[in-house]
C-alpha cells in the first residue's frame, strides 16, 4: 500500500503504520486501512512511521543543511538511495532519510565514517529532493569550448553602410551624402520623389518638408536599386509589388543607425521615405527631455501602468512621437521577471530584455495567435488597423494581458468611438481600456532667435477662444529670418505633449451601460481641472515661450475648447 509518503510498504508495515496513526488519534479506530490513509496527511502518517521506528521527524530540512557537506557527496547516490547529509561534527553524522526500512544511506556513512554515530532524522520525500536539486544538474560547456566550434561564416553578411567613409563609386557618394546630411541636420524623413521633369530629396526636419535637392534624372534607376541592394533585395521586386518595405544600418561617425525604408509606385516613377531611426540625440525616458509630460499627466500614466491587465491606446496623426513613447513605457515596464512581446511592422526601437517581433505580410493573426501562448505578461501591438487587430487586443486584455497599442483618432475621447467603429461592442472597450491617450508633437522655439511679443491680437484671442489677460501676456513667435543656431528655421526640436483620459471603475461601468458618452467623459476628466488636455498643455508651453502659436495650429485644433 502506497501511503503518498514516496514509497510503498508491503501489507505487513502499512497495517502497523495505520494501527499506530489509529492510536495517535482516537476518531481513526476502528477505521479499515484505506480510510485512516485517506483521512491523514502525509506529514502524519510519516510522524507515525517515525514513532514506531523511533526516529525524529523534520518536515523542513533545507536550512539545516550544511551546503560543503552536500556538495562533496555522489547527487546521484543520494537521488537514488532518497537520502541527504545535513550536519558532520568530529563524532556524529547526521542524515535525512525518508525511508527507514531503507538501509542505503546507514551503509553508506558508516563506510566513509566508520569512527562516526550515523544519528538518522525522517524527512519529507519533496524536502529532500529539494536539497537534492541544489546540487544536481547538467555541466555546460565552458565559454572556451563554445567559442572553439567551427562556424561557416557568413561572407556575404553585409556591415552597416558607412555614410562617413570614402567611396569611388559616384552613386554611392551621393546616397552617403545624402543620409549623412540627414542624420547631421536631425532629420526625421529623407523623401525622395520622381516628378515628370525631375528627381529630388528633401528632408523633414522638426515636422516640417525642406529644400529640395535634385537629382540628375537619368540617375534615378540607379539611386533606386542602390538603396535596394543597401538592403538585399534584388531590383527585380520592383516590378512585382506595388510597395516594397525594409530597413538598412547606416555607420555614421562610428555610430550605428538604423533606418526604416519604405518604397511606392508612383505614375512617374516611385517615391521613397526612409525614416532616420537616430536615438543618438533623444533618449526616450517618461518625464525627461521631449517627454516631460505635465506632473499630472505623468502621475497619472505611470498609475495605469502599475494596473496588471488592461489596454492602454495612444492615439495621433503618423509622426505625432506615439511610438516613441510607448517604447518610453515599455522601457518602464521592462522587468527582468516579466515577458514583455512586441509585434511591430517594422520594429523601430529594441529594448534590451524585449522580444522584438517584426510583422511581415499576412503574419498578424498568426502571430498574435502564437503570442498568446508564448506566456507574455506585457504585448505591444504597433497598431489596432482593423477589426480583426482591434478584436485580438480586446482579447488579450481579457485574458489577463497588458496591451499597448497605437491608433489614429484626433482626440483621446475618440478611441472608444474608432473601436466601436472598427466593430467592437462598447461594453468590452470599457471594461478592457485603462487610458485612452493623445500625443502630438510641437515644435520647439529657437531660444537664441526667438521673438517677444506684447500680447496676442484681439482677432487671435477671439478665433482661438481665449480669455482677454492673452492680450496683455507676453508671448514669443519665431524668427523668421532664423539664425546660425536653428539654421535658419526659427524652431529647434520638438516636444510632446500628451493629454490621458483614465477609464476607471465607476466610468467604465457607466460606459458599458451608455449612461456615458466619450465626449461627457472626456468633460467629466476636465471639469476636475487635475489633467490638461492637449490644448491646455499646448497653452502652458505658449505662456512659457516654448513655443508660438503658428506652431500650436499645426498640430492642435485652436478653435475649441
Amino acid at each position: 500500500m502506497n501511503l503518498d509518503i514516496g514509497f510503498s510498504l508491503n501489507a505487513t508495515l502499512s497495517a502497523t503504520v495505520c494501527r499506530r496513526l489509529a492510536e495517535m488519534d482516537a476518531s481513526l479506530q476502528g477505521r479499515p486501512p484505506e480510510d485512516v490513509v485517506r483521512k491523514c496527511p502525509a506529514n502524519r502518517i510519516l510522524a507515525a512511521i517515525g514513532d514506531l521506528n523511533s526516529i525524529p521527524v523534520f518536515t523542513k530540512i533545507k536550512g539545516m543543511v550544511d551546503r560543503s557537506l552536500l556538495e562533496a557527496s555522489d547527487p546521484d547516490l543520494l537521488n537514488r538511495g532518497m537520502f541527504v547529509p545535513v550536519q558532520l561534527s568530529a563524532t556524529e553524522i547526521t542524515v535525512a532519510i525518508t525511508n527507514p526500512w531503507d538501509t542505503i544511506a546507514v551503509d553508506t556513512y558508516l563506510q566513509q565514517y566508520p569512527e562516526h554515530m550515523v544519528n538518522l532524522i525522517l524527512a519529507p520525500v519533496s524536502e529532500v529532493n529539494q536539497v537534492i536539486e541544489l546540487v544536481v544538474g547538467t555541466q555546460g560547456p565552458s565559454r572556451t569550448e563554445l567559442e572553439s566550434i567551427a562556424v561557416d561564416e557568413a561572407e556575404s553578411q553585409k556591415l552597416d553602410f558607412d555614410v562617413t567613409g570614402e567611396f569611388e563609386e559616384p552613386i554611392a557618394k551621393l546616397v552617403a551624402k545624402m543620409i549623412a546630411d540627414g542624420i547631421r541636420l536631425r532629420a526625421s524623413d529623407i523623401h525622395i520623389k520622381c516628378e515628370k521633369d525631375r528627381v529630388h530629396y528633401s528632408y523633414r526636419i522638426d515636422g516640417d518638408m525642406g529644400d529640395k535637392f535634385d537629382i540628375p534624372i537619368k540617375l534615378k534607376d540607379r539611386v533606386d536599386a542602390f538603396l535596394l541592394n543597401l538592403m538585399g533585395i534584388p531590383p527585380e521586386e520592383r516590378a512585382k509589388r506595388p510597395g516594397i518595405s525594409g530597413r538598412l544600418a547606416v555607420n555614421y561617425l562610428r555610430r550605428s543607425i538604423d533606418m526604416r525604408f519604405e518604397r511606392h509606385r508612383t505614375y512617374r516613377g516611385y517615391h521613397v521615405t526612409m525614416r532616420i531611426l537616430d536615438k543618438g540625440h533623444f533618449e526616450a525616458k517618461l518625464g525627461m527631455g521631449s517627454l516631460a509630460f505635465d506632473p499630472g499627466t505623468l502621475f497619472e500614466l505611470e498609475k495605469v501602468m502599475a494596473i496588471p491587465s488592461g489596454i492602454i491606446v495612444m492615439s495621433g496623426p503618423t509622426g505625432s512621437g506615439k511610438s516613441t513613447t510607448l517604447n518610453a513605457v515599455l522601457r518602464e515596464l521592462n522587468r527582468p521577471e516579466d515577458n514583455i512581446l512586441t509585434l511591430e511592422n517594422p520594429v523601430e526601437d529594441e529594448i534590451q530584455g524585449v522580444i522584438h517581433c517584426d510583422l511581415k505580410g499576412d503574419d498578424f493573426k498568426p502571430m498574435i495567435a502564437s503570442f498568446m501562448r508564448s506566456d507574455p505578461d506585457t504585448i505591444l501591438m504597433g497598431e489596432v488597423r482593423d477589426l480583426e487587430s482591434a478584436e485580438l487586443a480586446i482579447e488579450a486584455a481579457i485574458t489577463g494581458h497588458k496591451v499597448l497599442t497605437t491608433i489614429h483618432t484626433p482626440r483621446a475621447s475618440q478611441i472608444i468611438e474608432r473601436f466601436e467603429q472598427l466593430g467592437i461592442e462598447r461594453w468590452k472597450i470599457a471594461q478592457t481600456l485603462k487610458a485612452a491617450c493623445a500625443q502630438r508633437l510641437l515644435k520647439k522655439l529657437c531660444v537664441y532667435c526667438k521673438v517677444q511679443r506684447d500680447g496676442l491680437t484681439d482677432r487671435d484671442i477671439k478665433k482661438f477662444n481665449l480669455s482677454e489677460d492673452w492680450k496683455n501676456r507676453p508671448v514669443y513667435e519665431r524668427n523668421h529670418d532664423g539664425c546660425g543656431e536653428c539654421g535658419g528655421k526659427g524652431y529647434f526640436g520638438r516636444t510632446a505633449i500628451l493629454e490621458i483620459i483614465p477609464i476607471t471603475a465607476e466610468w467604465s461601468d457607466a460606459l458599458s451601460k451608455g449612461d456615458l458618452s466619450p465626449y461627457e467623459l472626456e468633460k467629466s476628466v476636465r471639469e476636475k481641472g487635475v489633467l490638461p488636455s492637449i490644448r491646455d498643455s499646448g497653452l502652458k508651453l505658449l505662456e512659457e515661450g516654448v513655443t508660438d502659436m503658428a506652431a500650436l495650429c499645426k498640430v492642435i485644433d485652436m478653435t475649441t475648447e
